[in-house]
């Protein structure tokens, strides 16, 4: 049976997928969610498609999968037959990794200055936590975080990195979007995360298992998706133990091993909104 056509539907960490264009196959989509994400979905269902839709969301946007999922609910029951939702393109866990591993190709005497659109208060300061692995696990000894929109912006980013000594500073994307050189005298980009063969190899995994489900046992992944945005809304409804934190985090890291980056290990740190700098 043919796998039909994959809809990539995007978040803040995509410019709502306008930053997908260069990273996807031609003959994939990319939209936002919410009216675009539903004219998308009911055209190729017109036309006979089977659809799969993949939230492509690197771990820092859990509600994106949920909000596609309602949106999917208002399709009428003859096109909701041959649509499913994917799961989530990656996770936090997912991020770290990918970002080791582009910190290995960067220079190993510049700073890395981990940037990525302001996603509101959960996503930035867990953003911090992602970078303090990043640090930890790798050989560069500055690691500062920039949150385009958000507070501090790459042009303070880097003049943190300058004031602590260092003399070069490698933007590092945790997004699709990355941002501009706020100082190209003393900074340069160090993207993409992921190379479109990498981002295409993520995408079909994600997409043969949705398909897998749907025709093994019938399900579309919708429900799926919206029990998981409920688990993580009730977490953050309630007190942030360490403890809570780390089986939140393992439990992602369990659903998605079949990803194409290991999840890297974890640790009991909690997020930090202070330098992440280790002595020479």
């Amino acid at each position: 049976m043919s796998p039909g056509t994959v809809v990539a539907v995007g978040g803040h960490e995509s410019d709502g997928g306008r930053a997908l264009g260069g990273l996807l196959d031609a003959g994939v989509p990319s939209v936002g969610g919410g009216r675009a994400l539903l004219r998308c979905v009911r055209a190729l269902r017109a036309r006979g498609e089977r659809v799969c839709v993949v939230p492509m969301t690197l771990g820092r946007d859990p509600d994106l999968a949920a909000d596609a999922a309602r949106t999917l609910r208002a399709l009428a029951p003859d096109e909701r037959a041959g649509t499913v939702l994917a799961a989530p393109f990656g996770t936090a866990d997912h991020l770290v990794g990918w970002l080791r591993g582009a910190a290995c190709r960067a220079p190993g005497d510049a700073a890395l200055l981990v940037t990525a659109p302001s996603g509101g208060p959960y996503a930035d300061a867990d953003l911090f936590r992602i970078a303090r692995l990043v640090r930890q696990y790798g050989r560069h000894r500055t690691v500062e975080v920039a949150l385009t929109g958000g507070e501090p912006d790459p042009a303070e980013g880097v003049r943190r990195c300058l004031a602590l000594g260092e003399r070069r500073v490698v933007l590092l994307p945790a997004a699709w979007a990355a941002p501009d050189s706020p100082d190209p005298a003393h900074c340069r980009r160090g993207g993409p995360l992921l190379s479109p063969a990498a981002v295409a190899g993520v995408l079909d995994a994600r997409v043969r298992e949705a398909w897998e489900r749907y025709e093994r046992s019938g399900d579309d992944g919708l429900s799926r998706a919206l029990s998981a945005a409920h688990s993580h809304s009730h977490s953050h409804s309630h007190s942030h133990t360490h403890e809570h934190a780390h089986d939140h985090g393992d439990a992602h890291a369990h659903a998605h091993r079949r990803a194409d980056t290991a999840a890297p290990p974890r640790t009991a740190a909690p997020p930090a909104l202070t330098s992440h700098r280790s002595p020479r």
